[in-house]
């Protein structure tokens, strides 16, 4: 596990599907806000779960979120679409609706660079969001993260076209705390 101050990121569980499953998949508007692909019916025990533990994989690295205080899972965290001749890859956060709130987020992107920049040895890793994403936005920019543009009318979201905006970190510029 790798510990943070408040979280630690840890291998997926066959018994956190039904958990992140429940919370992050079936509540159809925060899914549609998180992922570029379009909400389906899946249900949490039928083998294709996007919760379900996979295989290592050279292009994505999959994590559940732990409080440490609780040792509860909190959420799901990613680097994705890691590319090993560029080094550089994309991260994603989701945390559970009540473990929101808590600093986790800032404290999950903080770890996610920690494993890209060192123990990946990535050289650029990039958060693309929605622009009215706050919390993520915070959590980024709190992590050194830089916005580096916005991209107008970029993702289709529950019937509407929102923006998305860029952030990115180079290693060079990372400190971690």
């Amino acid at each position: 596990m790798i510990q943070g101050e408040l979280t630690g990121l840890r291998a997926r569980h066959a018994d956190d599907v039904p958990v992140l499953h429940a919370a992050l998949y079936e509540d159809v508007a925060t899914r549609s806000r998180a992922d570029t692909r379009p909400w389906r019916p899946v249900g949490a025990k039928s083998g294709h779960s996007p919760y379900e533990p996979s295989p290592p994989s050279d292009t994505v690295a999959v994590f559940s979120v732990v409080d440490l205080a609780s040792g509860e899972l909190a959420g799901e965290a990613l680097l994705w679409s890691i590319d090993a001749h560029n080094r550089s890859a994309h991260l994603g956060i989701s945390l559970l609706p009540g473990s929101r709130g808590r600093g986790f987020g800032a404290d999950v992107v903080r770890l996610l660079c920690r494993y890209g920049f060192s123990v990946r040895g990535m050289h650029r890793l990039q958060v693309d969001t929605l622009a009215d994403n706050a919390a993520m936005i915070r959590a980024a920019t709190a992590s050194g993260f830089t916005l580096e543009g916005t991209l107008r009318g970029a993702a289709w979201v529950c019937g509407e076209f929102l923006d998305e905006v860029v952030l990115g970190l180079l290693a060079q510029d990372w400190q971690d705390a």
